[in-house]
């Protein structure tokens, strides 16, 4: 059972470990996944450049810690302990900051720098980026915040919300446009027609979460098509049921065009089955045909099987790791439990 570090809420409080990213949910919550992990006190750093600096590559930004732009989350002395980045835009600061700690600061880069990996202790790129070295754990899935615990808690508060859909009780998670696919009103059709013939064939229950990169337009197409007793479609109002979701549901259905939501879902150990949508890239492809092979997801095509396989742990494999290099295998968490 994984533990959690304590999430500190003043970004200015000193914590034995930063979290410094751009704010994008989707590399935060790596970040601070892995951060939960490894256990130890924490704050997140949201952190950007002044233009024209933010869009230079990172090893020709001049003096990053003088060029944050304002409205950032302070970066000065004392350092963390342990530094976890995640994203392109957040290289030049790790750098910077493993620089003026004199290599104190133990720094850890999720997803592939595009610079060298001796600039950072530790980097913690996909398994599909190709990257090697000693310093390096390549993951099959993206880092994540699921845990049993998590999982557990958050079907407790959401079962009330849930209990009057049949069984098995299906997760449907819907992302949208990204600069590999493309999620049409056409194909959005295509996807309700699919689920509606999955409830015909397994008495299912659904429940649909959008992102806000569905868009309104394929919002409404699901709820135009899908508006029915059997069927619940968060509107994104009130507490989020994610984790309660992913806790409650007997099976998993996720559009391809998210590495988190793919490795979120597959985390959980359940079935997990994956939409296709328009576009890809190779870098996706590999990461699908990838899980595909290892027997964790398969393709959606309306129709609901039951199968097993290990669930993805990269997470706690890659916080493993770092506590054994920073010093803190079998040590007590500092963080809360």
């Amino acid at each position: 059972m994984r533990s959690s570090s304590q999430l500190l809420t003043n970004p200015e409080a000193n914590a034995l470990c930063w979290v410094i990213t751009e704010g994008a949910i989707g590399m935060e919550n790596q970040a601070v996944g892995l951060a939960e992990a490894v256990g130890l006190p924490t704050v997140i750093k949201r952190v950007s450049a002044r233009a024209p600096w933010k869009n230079l590559p990172a090893q020709i930004r001049p003096r990053p810690l003088s060029l944050i732009a304002a409205g950032s989350d302070p970066l000065e002395a004392p350092w963390p302990h342990l530094l976890i980045s995640c994203g392109r835009r957040s290289v030049p600061f790790s750098m910077a900051i493993r620089k003026a700690s004199n290599g104190s600061c133990f720094t850890i880069h999720i997803q592939n720098p595009k610079v060298g990996i001796h600039n950072f202790d530790l980097v913690v790129p996909p398994r599909h980026d190709g990257l090697s070295g000693s310093n390096v754990i390549a993951t099959r899935g993206a880092l994540n915040r699921v845990t049993s615990v998590r999982l557990a808690e958050g079907a407790r508060r959401f079962a009330h919300r849930f209990e009057h859909l049949p069984r098995p009780l299906v997760a449907v998670l819907v992302g949208g446009a990204s600069n590999s696919y493309r999620l049409t009103t056409a194909r959005t059709a295509k996807i309700a027609e699919q689920l509606l013939e999955l409830l015909r064939t397994a008495g299912a229950g659904l429940v649909i979460t959008p992102s806000r990169r569905t868009g309104d337009r394929n919002v409404a197409v699901l709820r135009e098509q899908l508006t029915r007793d059997d069927v619940f479609i968060w509107d994104g109002t009130g507490a989020n049921p994610y984790f309660g979701l992913l806790g409650l549901a007997d099976a998993i259905v996720v559009t391809e065009d998210s590495a988190n939501m793919v490795s979120e879902a597959a985390t959980t150990g359940k079935p997990v089955y994956v939409i296709e949508l328009e576009g890809g890239s190779r870098r996706f492809r590999n990461f699908h045909d990838m899980l595909l092979s290892e027997g964790i997801t398969r393709p959606f095509d309306g129709r609901l099987e039951d199968w097993s396989y290990p669930p993805l742990d990269d997470t706690d494999t890659v916080a493993a790791e770092v506590r054994l290099r920073i010093g803190l295998a079998g040590q007590e968490p500092t963080g809360c439990p």
